[in-house]
């Protein structure tokens, strides 16, 4: 027997919607979708791919070793607890375990962040140029996203702090900032933290913080231990080469990472991630060698192509912004198209006069020197 009232079961088509599917909620239909770096050329069979700063010595050969020992336990779930990467990763940074949380790549954490903080009406602060992906969680909440303008292509502390009112409820700052590869100084951050109201929440993406040798900059893990209001996020895509097996991580104050354990699915770090991440983040020797293999290109690239009339902008990332328009007759759209040309895949910015190229390999940079050169001379 039915429990259904048998007069109310039918659909009356006199009442029902003019649409013949469900319909998405109105703030989630006018994102623009995340744009992906390009990774291939019709036509082409081998290609240079620089369009989405992967790490170009490939992943820690001791996170190859763990990812293929634990091949024969996959039919296992991972340790929801995530407490063996979690106790690597205090060992190393000398963070305490308990106020660290993994994710399916530092994204999901930024996601997790703004689900928990962030909702309909409130004000959500970003730089100029941020990572996308932060203004598209916001707006998925309903926030309002306010920009604040940089000063020579670096985030700016004085102007969020002009950008904030009462509806402000976070400020989600990249340090360093991707797409423009600079950086803001720990004396500055520490400004910031002291002048930001502590009901509003500051989010240091960090995405980029391995590759920094400055000695004025800091990651964030002093901030989050002495604040109630300021979460670290990291991720081991970019220094360590695992952006394939996506997995980040969070340190923030035992209150917020609670909150987080709160809404995250319980399994959202796989068996492979966990077991990979935690060799690639006691491999000291591939993360010497990568930083001094990036710092070598960083400097040639920024007297080469400098030479050439093309500004590129002082990064401490694995990624260099270029810009063109002190060059007469040529532009980043133009060089952009002439690089696929000869298949090398850059990452055009939103800015048609830019143009950004994560850092690859001898060979790769080499190439991207000869093709430019070729460029400017025609």
């Amino acid at each position: 027997m039915s429990l259904t009232n048998s007069s109310n079961s039918a659909v009356n088509k006199d009442t029902a919607t003019s649409t013949d599917r469900p319909e998405p909620l109105d703030r989630v239909n006018s994102i623009a979708p995340y744009q992906q770096g390009k990774s291939a050329i019709k036509g082409r069979s081998s290609v240079i791919k620089l369009s989405s700063n992967e790490g170009c010595f490939g992943p820690s050969p001791a996170a190859v070793v763990a990812y293929k020992k634990i091949a024969e336990e996959i039919h296992r779930y991972p340790d929801g607890s995530q407490r063996s990467l979690r106790e690597a990763l205090g060992e190393v940074h000398g963070l305490d375990p308990d106020r660290i949380l993994c994710g399916n790549g530092s994204e999901e954490i930024i996601g997790l962040l703004m689900r928990c903080y962030v909702g309909e009406g409130d004000e959500l602060i970003l730089s100029e140029n941020h990572f996308v992906m932060c203004s598209i969680y916001g707006k998925a909440q309903g926030a309002k996203i306010v920009l604040a303008p940089e000063i020579d292509f670096t985030t700016s502390v004085d102007e969020i702090l002009q950008c904030i009112s009462p509806k402000t409820r976070m400020i989600a700052l990249a340090n360093p900032n991707n797409p423009t590869g600079t950086y803001v100084t720990a004396r500055e951050i520490e400004r910031l933290i002291q002048a930001v109201p502590k009901d509003i929440l500051i989010l240091l993406d960090g995405a980029y913080a391995e590759f920094v040798e400055a000695g004025d900059f800091d990651a964030g893990d002093q901030w989050v231990e002495s604040s109630e209001n300021v979460v670290m996020t990291r991720t081991f895509s970019k220094m360590y080469g695992l952006a394939g097996l996506r997995v980040g991580w969070a340190y923030g104050p035992p209150a917020i990472i609670e909150v987080l354990n709160r809404i995250r699915t319980p399994f959202n770090t796989n068996i492979c991630a966990l077991a990979a991440a935690e060799a690639a983040v006691r491999d000291n020797d591939h993360v010497r060698r990568v930083i001094e293999h990036n710092t070598c290109w960083q400097n040639r690239f920024r007297a080469e192509l400098g030479s050439l009339g093309i500004f590129v902008v002082p990064s401490v990332t694995n990624f260099y912004l270029m810009h063109f328009e002190d060059l007469p007759g040529k532009s980043a759209n133009e060089a952009g198209e002439y690089l696929q040309e000869q298949g090398i895949i850059p990452r055009p910015a939103s800015d048609d006069r830019c143009l950004r190229l994560t850092v690859g390999n001898d060979e790769e940079n080499e190439a991207v020197l000869r093709v430019l050169t070729a460029y400017v001379a025609e």
